[in-house]
């Protein structure tokens, strides 16, 4: 295993890039409230001349994060470009100009909160009632925080009966809201393909949602990026693919197994192992984003 160098903040090698690729749950914020330090290091990012391209997993389109973010004192002044997974669902319900999304039918049954309707709202489909009505299923997660997987297996159940392909607004299996870990769509996504359902995956790891973001920032070598966030799993991996440098936030999700305190560097042997445990190498270690 081979150690990754732990950052006391980005200052130290900001100098190495044109741009960053900031995830936004466990990273600008925890669902609530921005992190001490995020404010000024976007402040700082910007003074410096760097891109700032926002990332997330979230799904819904970058209108409604941009909101979000604007409430929390996180204003539009403090980065360029925002692209979301909710955002690439929407894009590709719209244009269906791959066979996948080509062969949906027209009736689609939701899984998740009104809050996310907008993945869809406005396209030519037709919101069902029930399983047994629709052509595909929308998933973009939990209605409530305090739901667990149970909840939904009956309705995952009834989606396999009729064999519907999945549409999974967002990758993520859990985020951290406040204190309270709380599973996401990619937690009911995970599930129904274990079911044996068909499932196309939108958002961080996967590489169109990367593609448009180095569109967006206008940075030709991608050695000059470095991206940031707080999940092995997808922030890691997605950086690792697109091969792009990427800082793990450790108090994020992964805060638990790393045993970090706030602001503080973890024990480098157990940052080695979760990465190597994943299969996931971060470039560095970072406590929390932090100039």
């Amino acid at each position: 295993m081979t150690d990754i160098v732990q950052l006391s903040g980005i200052a130290s090698v900001i100098d190495r890039y044109d741009g960053v690729i900031l995830d936004l749950w466990g990273v600008l914020h925890d669902g609530e409230q921005p992190y001490p330090g995020v404010p000024e290091c976007l402040d700082r990012l910007r003074a410096a001349g760097k891109v700032i391209c926002l990332l997330s997993n979230a799904p819904r389109r970058t209108a409604g994060v941009i909101a979000k973010l604007d409430g929390m004192g996180i204003g539009r002044e403090r980065y360029h470009h925002v692209m979301t997974s909710g955002e690439a669902a929407y894009d590709a319900l719209r244009d269906r100009d791959d066979p996948w999304h080509a062969a949906l039918g027209r009736r689609l049954y939701h899984i998740g909160p009104d809050r996310d309707m907008d993945v869809y709202e406005g396209l030519d489909y037709t919101l069902v009632a029930s399983p047994d009505e629709a052509d595909f299923v929308v998933n973009t997660g939990i209605v409530d925080f305090g739901e667990s997987l149970s909840v939904y297996e009956p309705a995952l159940e009834a989606c396999r009966r009729r064999n519907l392909p999945m549409v999974c607004a967002n990758p993520d299996l859990i985020v951290m809201v406040g204190e309270q870990m709380v599973i996401c769509a990619g937690t009911l996504a995970q599930r129904y393909e274990a079911m044996g359902g068909d499932v196309f995956w939108h958002g961080k790891p996967h590489a169109p949602v990367y593609d448009r973001c180095l569109s967006l920032m206008g940075i030709k070598d991608k050695r000059r990026i470095l991206a940031v966030g707080d999940s092995l799993r997808t922030d890691v991996a997605g950086a690792n693919a697109a091969g792009i440098d990427v800082a793990l936030v450790t108090f994020g999700i992964h805060r638990e197994e790393l045993g970090g305190a706030w602001g503080e560097a973890v024990d480098s042997a157990k940052l080695a192992a979760a990465a190597a445990a994943s299969g996931h190498q971060p470039t560095y270690g970072l406590p929390s984003l932090r100039w």
